[in-house]
């Protein structure tokens, strides 16, 4: 758990209760999510089988932030922590929490060995991408896609 002055810290998910307090601001970048408890079980499913982890940001025990991620090893790259998840609450947005966040991934990524910290960012999010070339991230790469259910 990392803190800041004016009681700002954050935690990992660890039980259903701290997943389910996630998902209202979750929710506001994923929203095709059918439900707090589908949510909740699909998290648990992609902890337990994948090493997916969620944390968050609260300010006076409220979640402001949340963050999914994982640690990953590819020849490309090495060790690194993949952030599927980046969101801060909308009625929060730049008040810090978010960058908050950020900064405790980067010392996650850090002390677990990590050589970088890598994640996706849909093309039509120029906002976010405004908060991550601030933050000092970069495009790297390309990534493609396509589907197979067709």
């Amino acid at each position: 758990m990392l803190k800041l002055k004016g009681g700002w810290q954050v935690r990992v998910a660890e039980n259903e209760a701290d997943i389910l307090r996630c998902f209202p601001v979750m929710m506001q970048l994923r929203p095709h999510l059918a439900g707090a408890q589908e949510f909740a079980e699909q998290v648990k499913r992609q902890m337990r089988d994948d090493g997916y982890q969620l944390a968050y940001a609260e300010d006076a025990g409220e979640v402001c932030a949340v963050a999914g991620f994982r640690l990953q090893e590819m020849l490309s790259r090495g060790r690194f922590l993949y952030v599927d998840d980046l969101v801060t609450d909308a009625a929060r947005r730049s008040s810090g929490y978010g960058a908050f966040l950020l900064d405790w991934l980067v010392g996650f990524a850090r002390s677990h060995g990590c050589q970088q910290l890598d994640l996706d960012s849909g093309v039509q999010r120029f906002g976010a991408h405004r908060f991550y070339f601030h933050q000092g991230l970069h495009i790297s790469s390309y990534h493609f896609t396509v589907a197979l259910n067709e």
